[in-house]
């Protein structure tokens, strides 16, 4: 018996919507990465996208466990010295509401061009609207 290996012709790609309100990030953001990945499906290979599409609503209404909240900080450097800037969780939600949740499932996708292909079939709104009603995503829950 050979070994499965899928081919495009093979790949058939649902699209999933997912209402983040209440949810963990960091367990929300490992099922969507599973999904993204195609590990749910029979078809999942390593060396191939084979997963599905997910709109992520109300990502603004995303929490963390403890006091992570308040601790917890987002770190990016210009390149110069002393270059480091820290932007604290919750000013970051603020300021942009999808990136803590873009953040923690590119962290869990493979960090080369695979993963960067995965993590454009992801769609994250802070809002309960989407653009994405003429795809008829179907409702995902974990």
């Amino acid at each position: 018996m050979k070994t499965f290996s899928p081919t495009p012709a093979d790949i058939e790609r649902k699209w999933y919507v997912v209402d983040a309100e209440g949810q963990v990030l960091g367990r929300l953001a490992s099922h969507i990465a599973t999904v993204l990945r195609g590990k749910n499906k029979p078809i999942w290979a390593p060396h191939m996208d084979v997963g599905d599409f997910i709109v992520v609503i109300n990502a603004d209404k995303v929490r963390l466990t403890g006091n992570k909240s308040l601790q917890k900080n987002y770190y990016s450097h210009s390149g110069y010295p002393g270059g480091l800037k820290t932007t604290p969780f919750l000013r970051m939600m603020q300021k942009k509401p999808d990136y803590a949740l873009r953040k923690a499932v590119r962290g869990m996708l493979p960090g080369n061009r695979l993963g960067r292909q995965m993590l454009k079939k992801l769609k994250i709104y802070a809002s309960s609207e989407h653009p994405h009603k003429a795809q008829q995503p179907e409702k995902l829950e974990f």
